[in-house]
């Protein structure tokens, strides 16, 4: 065979090969038609997906208190003090309150902080704020707290857990492994007309008293 009638191996394979792997005008439309779909198909199902935010109303409070938030009322209470007295939270009308919730008295951590909100007394009646302290301990329990530590502070008696349960402040804790309900240590501090203007949760004793009555001030 001669060298001007030889073929070159392959020419005729590979362009029959690249015909078939380069689309047509109309298989470009097909292709584009085919994306657009698939985006109504997608942008339709995420408008029937369920939403899985929470449907509560804004400002709700459950009982267990764990809706409760900067701007909602503050729940409603009347609960026996030291020295026995009743004090409700309409007793405190137009004024500042800070509510301290404890675990349990005479314990070191809850006589630290009792003391603490003691000794800056003076400092939260001059910015016109009330201090309450709140544990589920009977009034007996209380008045042997506040003598033993001549604290300066109203201590309620919350044996029901209504309160507690209202602000948040009781619920489940875990101490050495186990799980158990109790009071959680928090505080609330209320406006003059009546609405939460802060909480604090899991409370760390030590300066708490302080940033309290600074937050107070700053109202």
């Amino acid at each position: 065979m001669s060298q001007k009638t030889r073929k070159k191996p392959g020419t005729a394979a590979s362009s029959r090969s690249e015909a078939k792997v380069q689309p047509g005008k109309g298989s470009k439309t097909k292709l584009k038609a085919s994306g657009n779909s698939g985006k109504r198909i997608a942008k339709n199902a995420n408008a029937a997906r369920p939403s899985t935010a929470s449907q509560k109303p804004k400002g709700a409070t459950l009982r267990n208190g764990n809706s409760l938030a900067g701007g909602d009322t503050a729940p409603s209470f009347i609960l026996p003090r030291d020295g026995g007295q009743s004090v409700a939270l309409s007793s405190f009308a137009g004024r500042k309150l800070v509510i301290f919730f404890y675990p349990r008295a005479d314990t070191p951590g809850c006589t630290l902080e009792a003391m603490d909100f003691s000794r800056l007394a003076t400092a939260f009646e001059s910015s016109r704020t009330a201090v309450l302290g709140v544990s589920a301990d009977s009034l007996k329990a209380q008045e042997s707290f506040r003598d033993k530590h001549k604290l300066a502070v109203p201590l309620m008696s919350d044996e029901k857990l209504t309160m507690l349960k209202d602000y948040g402040a009781w619920g489940k804790k875990s101490m050495y492994g186990k799980t158990f309900e109790g009071v959680l240590r928090t505080t609330v501090l209320i406006d003059p007309l009546g609405k939460i203007a802060r909480i604090w949760r899991n409370v760390r004793v030590d300066g708490h008293a302080k940033e309290v009555l600074a937050a107070a001030r700053s109202l």
